[in-house]
């Protein structure tokens, strides 16, 4: 309610009247009874739409015919789900349409699993009674499907979502559901756009309503093709200047990686037979003989 209170606030035409109950819940009837209550609230409010959202009271012992039930047992979720009928039968009597609002993930991880059960519970009921189940459970949970205290808000931002306790919502958290739930009310109210839309779009000056501009024409950049050897089908860098020409002989070594030929008798000279001596000279041994 606060979220949507926000969301909101700029619009005259639509007043957000909130009417929970912190401590309610299916189970304890005998404290608010919802079925019941809903009638006398719809016929004092005379609302265009319903936003329900309850569950994270429900975890606690009801009692079925005289005897204590434990959360989730058999017969624990057979009137549980009789209840939420109940509940859904006196909006839909009512002809008010309205959308059941999920609940989101828990610190505690029975909880959490807790949640999961009662949503199917709720998703049932809304749809089977012309009403509209809202799920926001990804919004509130990582991508690996586990309870997170901070996540990105409706502008993408990182903020802090949820309180210490991992179960109370904070600001920016109560703004994020409101957001999960807007496009669905707004269809309701008969809104085609976001509140404010008009006037945070329109060209300045322009009156509401006016119609938007023509697109502006976008230059996009040619899709890349990653079998190309030159990824983008250049071979240099922007800006590079043309290779010198290689003369001298350093020059070669350094550009093109090609030495100066050997000289002959030098180290790196490995022609064979040796170059500037005779062939027979090499072939051919002379011996001296000293006579005293």
């Amino acid at each position: 309610g606060e979220g949507l209170d926000t969301a909101f606030a700029e619009n005259t035409n639509v007043k957000i009247v909130v009417r929970s109950n912190g401590s309610s819940g299916f189970v304890r009837d005998d404290f608010y009874n919802w079925p019941e209550q809903i009638k006398s609230l719809i016929e004092t409010e005379k609302p265009a739409a319903v936003i329900v959202m309850l569950g994270s009271n429900d975890r606690q012992q009801m009692r079925v015919n005289g005897e204590r039930e434990q959360p989730r047992s058999e017969a624990w979720t057979t009137e549980y789900e009789r209840r939420t009928e109940a509940f859904g039968n006196a909006i839909a009597a009512a002809k008010v349409p309205y959308l059941w609002v999920g609940m989101p993930a828990f610190k505690a991880p029975k909880m959490t699993s807790d949640m999961l059960a009662f949503n199917d519970i709720y998703r049932s009921t809304a749809e089977s009674h012309g009403g509209e189940f809202v799920d926001i459970w990804d919004g509130f949970v990582d991508e690996d499907g586990a309870f997170v205290t901070s996540g990105p808000d409706i502008n993408g931002q990182p903020v802090r979502l949820r309180t210490d306790d991992g179960i109370y919502v904070s600001k920016a958290g109560k703004r994020k559901l409101a957001f999960y739930a807007e496009k669905s009310l707004m269809k309701i109210l008969g809104m085609t756009a976001p509140t404010g839309t008009p006037a945070a779009y329109a060209p300045a000056g322009a009156p509401v309503g006016a119609p938007a501009p023509a697109p502006m024409a976008v230059d996009r950049t040619v899709p890349m093709l990653l079998n190309d050897p030159a990824l983008d089908g250049g071979s240099e860098l922007l800006g590079a200047a043309s290779p010198a020409k290689a003369d001298g002989p350093g020059e070669k070594l350094v550009v093109e990686g090609k030495g100066p030929a050997a000289s002959p008798g030098r180290a790196d000279d490995f022609s064979w037979p040796p170059r500037g001596q005779p062939a027979a000279a090499a072939a051919t041994e002379t011996t001296t003989a000293i006579t005293p």
